[in-house]
């Protein structure tokens, strides 16, 4: 008796991680779905000076650093990196192997593998057609976040914002993107992006290399738990150039950036870029 009860309960737990599985592939069948739809053609408008000829200097210095001239305007880039993350400052930081896709402006997705041994995050970040989504579970079985709001789509804005120095043509001003320089080392460029205005700010070196980035991004890092937009932001400590842009390859970034609340969460080195 004892024994058939077991291999019952043995048979529903089995069942439950086949369905739990089944369900993760769905999601991750979904997101290569997302993917492929962001992958753009290879543009043949090329980069020249004229482009921000009337950009401020420190707006111009930033842009001929970004873009050699004659270099295909991409749509998009297709990345991949590693390196780590941690929820919380109290909490520990765990490698990080992802890979991610930025298209102009538009959209972004996010996939990572997160921890190791038993603690193995494995999900994706994305915002598409004015919509985002966070979906992370241990080993692609234990569900762990499964998030999907306006507050959620109004962050991951943000987030692809901030992240566009990664692919410096979205930012030009034939995108719609006004730029104004603060002083020498500080630009602005200010966008709409699904109806949500973002305002991101560079501070640059003397030859153009971006040595910060700021925004305010919407975020719940309050002291409530409550929504707001909050200071955003991160150093890039290298550069790398491919296929014609010159972009950070090592970045640190996080929450209330620029105050003494600072808390960075995302350590990134950037392994490929392949600009479409």
């Amino acid at each position: 008796m004892i024994m058939q009860f077991l291999l019952i309960i043995a048979a529903l737990i089995a069942f439950l991680f086949i369905t739990l599985y089944l369900k993760f592939l769905r999601e991750v069948k979904e997101t290569n779905k997302i993917w492929h739809l962001l992958e753009t053609s290879p543009n043949n408008t090329t980069f020249t000076t004229e482009m921000v000829a009337e950009l401020p200097q420190p707006v111009q210095r930033y842009f001929l650093h970004a873009i050699q001239p004659g270099t295909p305007l991409a749509n998009s880039v297709k990345l991949k990196m590693n390196g780590s993350f941690r929820l919380s400052p109290d909490k520990p930081w765990l490698p990080m192997q992802a890979e991610q896709i930025i298209r102009a402006l538009k959209e972004f997705v996010w996939k990572a593998t997160i921890g190791s041994g038993l603690m193995k995050f494995i999900g994706s970040d994305y915002c598409f057609n004015n919509f985002g989504r966070m979906r992370f579970s241990i080993w692609g079985i234990i569900p762990v976040i499964n998030a999907q709001n306006q507050d959620i789509t109004r962050s991951g804005i943000g987030r692809f914002v901030g992240e566009s120095f990664w692919l410096p043509s979205a930012l030009l001003p034939q995108n719609s993107v006004i730029w104004q320089a603060i002083d020498d080392n500080t630009i602005v460029s200010c966008m709409k992006v699904d109806g949500e205005s973002v305002t991101l700010t560079f501070v640059i070196d003397s030859t153009g290399k971006i040595l910060k980035m700021s925004l305010p991004r919407w975020g719940d890092k309050t002291e409530d738990g409550s929504h707001t937009y909050i200071p955003f932001g991160g150093e890039c400590l290298s550069e790398r150039t491919f296929g014609g842009f010159t972009i950070p390859d090592q970045i640190n970034a996080g929450w209330w950036f620029g105050t003494d609340k600072y808390f960075d969460f995302f350590r990134a080195n950037i392994e490929q870029a392949e600009f479409c």
